[in-house]
């Protein structure tokens, strides 16, 4: 018995401690309902009519301008100079999960719970470890895996010489399914974690939906409430949680008979 008190002693002193972690400065405590400090982001959300095609959903509450939303459907457009067919031409089905994507970094207001701080000579914020629906990943990997690209990740490592991005050196074009074996891996790697692909599905309030129908609601303000208490409450270590519930219910059953 005395091994067990030991035992829970020690984790609530974990878990008290990691409670009473002060929050760094310049942490964000604004969670819920806001935009990015980066390129093209506004500096509040608000309704925006006008959004174009794909970024439409989220034309009530958007963290996007109507041109921003325009510019992220084009090729190499003036957003990022980003060129999608660097290894040739992309399939359709493959780009329209880019485009998005392009959409959510851009329009959505329900990524606080994931902004983090970056020096950056374009930003001063991004995304990090968003977890990713199951499906909406899986689908990605499927409809690009025929496409082609020369790189696992599209954050940096690019040529610039020319205006937009192309291959480096020595980096050969190989299909998509070859620098990205899992759809993990896509959605992992690509933009340097970025995204994290969650083990939660659609309509499950756990993960970001990349594709959603606004008729419906938008179903990521229930997810980034969901994490930002999580996140609020100063939750502890993966995996705490359950060794202490266990060993209350020993104790439970020693005390209790």
């Amino acid at each position: 018995m005395a091994w067990w008190m030991t035992q829970l002693l020690l984790l609530a002193l974990v878990a008290a401690a990691w409670g009473a972690q002060p929050r760094t400065p310049d942490a964000r405590t604004d969670l819920l309902n806001v935009c990015m400090d980066a390129k093209h982001h506004k500096t509040k959300p608000g309704p925006e009519d006008k959004l174009h095609d794909q970024c439409s959903p989220w034309k009530k509450n958007a963290c996007c301008s109507v041109n921003t939303s325009q510019e992220a459907h084009k090729d190499i457009s003036y957003l990022y100079r980003f060129n999608w067919d660097h290894c040739g031409k992309m399939e359709p089905a493959c780009k329209r999960h880019f485009i998005q994507d392009t959409c959510l970094y851009e329009c959505s207001p329900n990524l606080g719970p994931w902004i983090q701080e970056v020096n950056q000579s374009w930003r001063k914020e991004r995304v990090l470890n968003v977890p990713l629906c199951k499906e909406d990943c899986q689908i990605w990997w499927e409809d690009c895996r025929t496409s082609y690209t020369c790189k696992t990740n599209w954050h940096k490592g690019w040529n610039w010489t020319s205006g937009y991005n192309q291959c480096p050196v020595r980096a050969a074009c190989h299909r998509f399914d070859f620098y990205f074996p899992t759809p993990a891996d896509l959605c992992n790697e690509i933009w340097s974690h970025s995204y994290k692909v969650s083990n939660y599905g659609r309509g499950s309030g756990r993960c970001i939906q990349m594709w959603f129908d606004p008729a419906q609601g938008n179903p990521n303000e229930e997810v980034a409430r969901f994490y930002a208490e999580t996140t609020n409450s100063g939750a502890m270590p993966q995996g705490i949680g359950p060794l202490l519930l266990n060993l209350t219910q020993i104790l439970k059953r020693w005390f209790l008979g």
